[in-house]
């Protein structure tokens, strides 16, 4: 399964961006895909993520200012980020999950200056 994302970028605080990632090759066997993120010094965390069922899960920081989805048919999940705070600066990374294995994309600079 490789997965690449896009959308990262710079923004003003109180802004939005959308992250997207699609994958490819072995997507069948893919149950749940979301995003995490990092920030230099920190441990990769979990931001919110998508079952095959449609379940989502979320990190507190993040619920009600982030909605992922995800597109079966594309085999791509997003990530819409709304009222971006500073603190959300950080790298992040697409996963996912097949139900034996881990997957991640290339990250994404997300940059949000106050």
């Amino acid at each position: 399964v490789q997965l690449q994302a896009c959308g990262g970028g710079s923004v003003q605080a109180g802004g939005s961006l959308r992250l997207s990632c699609t994958a490819s090759g072995g997507i069948l066997s893919i149950n749940s895909m979301g995003w995490y993120r990092q920030t230099a010094g920190s441990e990769r965390e979990l931001v919110a993520s998508i079952a095959g069922t449609g379940r989502t899960n979320y990190a507190d920081s993040v619920k009600g200012r982030f909605t992922i989805s995800r597109d079966f048919g594309e085999s791509t999940v997003f990530l819409q980020m709304d009222a971006l705070k500073p603190e959300d600066t950080a790298v992040y990374y697409c996963n996912a999950y097949d139900g034996r294995r881990e997957y991640w994309g290339q990250g994404t600079l997300v940059t949000v200056s106050s």
